[in-house]
């Protein structure tokens, strides 16, 4: 079985072809990869594969709505994160959604940086299939708090593990400078402080430089961000 679990890999569930081709492309060039379905039964077929990490799910659909969908997957233990997409003002919708299992709303139209904030939230709530992380030759596990890369494994501090498990575990998406602070510091650092900077030298010299590797990048003033490659 063909493995994602170096990329996210998106569903969407959405019988305007034109939109939903639309939100296939921007997802996939985020460095992802997206396939769409245009009706209910289809949509929920495909949503049983469990190499889907996350689903935009229309509400209106031909054959079986997103409601009734979502409904179907939480009653099968099917916990992949959802974020449905509803009609401007249809409350209900997103009301009977929500108690259906769904993660999330967005309410059409919408901005696609808006759908990515929202799938990238849904999706930090997942845990991680077989609590490990991989992102192509690296490999964390949180329970353990190791870290390998092609096999070798890597020494690092308290804050440099949770620096990279976030990284990681948002692999190919920006983490902001205030994010890490926030969740890796626990808000004990000042954000004006060079802390973030200063853990992320240490380790692209522990996990890039040894390796010939190049795979955090640096987005001035917005982030960082683990690219993938394999």
């Amino acid at each position: 079985m063909e493995s994602y679990a170096s990329e996210v890999h998106f569903l969407v569930v959405e019988d305007e072809v034109r939109l939903a081709d639309l939100i296939v492309q921007y997802l996939s060039e985020t460095g992802h990869t997206a396939q769409a379905r245009h009706d209910g039964p289809g949509g929920l077929e495909a949503a049983r594969d469990p190499r889907v990490d996350a689903i935009v799910l229309d509400v209106m659909l031909p054959g079986m709505d997103g409601v009734q969908l979502c409904r179907t997957l939480r009653r099968e233990a099917n916990d992949v994160p959802v974020v449905l997409l509803t009609a401007r003002g249809a409350i209900s919708e997103r009301v009977a959604g929500l108690d259906a299992g769904a993660d999330d709303y967005l309410v059409k139209p919408f901005a696609m940086e808006e759908l990515s904030a929202r799938l990238r939230a849904v999706s930090r709530r997942r845990p991680p299939q077989g609590g490990r992380l991989e992102v192509g030759d690296l490999l964390l596990d949180p329970d353990e708090r190791r870290a390998w890369r092609a096999g070798v494994e890597l020494d690092l501090s308290r804050r440099e593990f949770a620096v990279l498990e976030m990284l990681m575990e948002n692999a190919g998406w920006v983490v902001s400078r205030s994010r890490l602070l926030e969740e890796a510091w626990d808000g004990e650092a000042d954000l004006n402080s060079n802390s973030v900077d200063v853990h992320i030298s240490k380790l692209r010299s522990k996990i890039d430089k040894p390796f010939g590797r190049d795979t955090i990048t640096t987005l001035r003033g917005t982030g960082y961000r683990l690219e993938i490659r394999q």
